[in-house]
């Protein structure tokens, strides 16, 4: 049996024109380029995302936007290697990507977010609300869900994790350990700072100098899979009720 394509980029004109007529689905997943500790890539919000993209529209038949792999990074952005984007720049290139696809016939979105900072998800969020205020007066106004993959994944907390486990933490270095275990490096030490719930700072590296919140010693592959499996099966259910 043929695999079906899920990247909407590699399509020809004709297939994508195909897809929006059977009003498929686009997952767009988003990253950014951001520090995790000194055992994880500075990809680590891109491929996790993207990772769940993948396997959910080989269940879904949906297609998956090419990857925007920056994003807001506030609190990590004076690490070496963090690349943060301004606020309105990610709210901006979100919403243009939103309205071509609606100008392409497509009406139905899942931004899958594997960077969960405040301001980047309020950009993400602000650009969708945008688009649909843009277009609530059509005769089949666009549906569009906003989350990060996140979301779910600390839904296990408690039960399954550590209540304070963060930031390349159990879950987030478990979660790549099954992705992609070729990038996750030295085996990094577990960190639990304080960091000032409601304060604005300038230096908020200075609150968890090793970029980590959590303890990444005890990721398994096994932990990863398990996280992995519980967030493409709630991930699934978001594209069965944009069908509806």
């Amino acid at each position: 049996m043929k695999t079906p394509k899920v990247w909407f980029d590699e399509l020809t004109m004709q297939e994508a024109e195909q897809a929006a007529k059977k009003d498929t689905v686009i997952i767009i997943p988003v990253g950014s380029v951001e520090e995790h500790g000194v055992h994880l890539p500075l990809c680590t919000d891109s491929i996790q995302p993207e990772y769940i993209a993948q396997e959910t529209a080989k269940k879904t038949r949906t297609l998956i936007a090419p990857p925007l792999r920056y994003g807001v990074c506030n609190s990590t952005r004076n690490f070496p290697g963090t690349i943060s984007i301004q606020f309105e720049t990610l709210r901006s290139i979100a919403k243009d990507v939103l309205e071509e696809f609606i100008r392409n016939g497509f009406t139905k979105f899942l931004i899958l977010s594997g960077h969960a900072g405040q301001s980047h998800m309020a950009a993400l969020r602000l650009a969708a609300q945008q688009v649909i205020w843009n277009h609530e007066k059509q005769k089949k106004p666009p549906r569009i869900q906003v989350c990060s993959d996140y979301d779910f994944a600390y839904e296990l907390k408690g039960k399954h994790f550590d209540e304070k486990d963060g930031h390349a933490g159990t879950i987030e270095t478990s979660r790549v350990k099954a992705i992609k275990p070729e990038l996750v490096k030295t085996k990094a030490q577990k960190h639990y700072p304080t960091i000032p719930r409601f304060e604005v700072l300038a230096n908020p590296e200075t609150y968890f100098p090793a970029g980590i919140i959590g303890d990444p010693t005890t990721a398994t592959t096994k932990k990863g899979q398990m996280i992995n499996k519980y967030i493409t099966e709630q991930t699934v259910k978001l594209i069965e009720e944009l069908r509806k």
